[in-house]
């Protein structure tokens, strides 16, 4: 049994190690993020509609409640970033923040910590 165990442990660590790397951005909605509803990949065409909200947060909150778009990292570059952690994305919707963690896959981070950007 013993093997057992120590075998399914080597299976599960990952094969190289990955290290934590800090990305910074906005946390934006993937609709407009990914130019779904929005031309600009920014909240402006939304919020001008007045339906969405006064502020890049209201926009980016009303769109993942409401309209099935999750929270994401939008860089400077206007690449863009699936978190996986969707309850700490949350409370820095519409912000610039630091996001330390593992890039997963191209587009994915795996996060460790938010916070603001200074």
């Amino acid at each position: 049994m013993k093997k057992f165990a120590v075998m399914v442990f080597l299976f599960s660590l990952p094969l190289w190690s990955q290290e934590e790397k800090r990305f910074v951005g906005e946390i934006a909605d993937s609709s407009c993020a990914l130019n779904i509803h929005s031309l600009t990949r920014s909240h402006k065409e939304m919020l001008q509609g007045k339906g969405m909200g006064k502020t890049a947060a209201d926009c980016s909150r009303i769109c993942v409640e409401h309209y099935g778009s999750h929270y994401v990292l939008e860089d400077k570059k206007q690449n863009v970033f699936n978190l996986d952690d969707q309850k700490k994305a949350a409370e820095f919707a519409g912000l610039h923040v630091i996001v330390t963690g593992d890039l997963v896959s191209k587009d994915s981070i795996r996060v460790v910590a938010i916070k603001p950007e200074k």
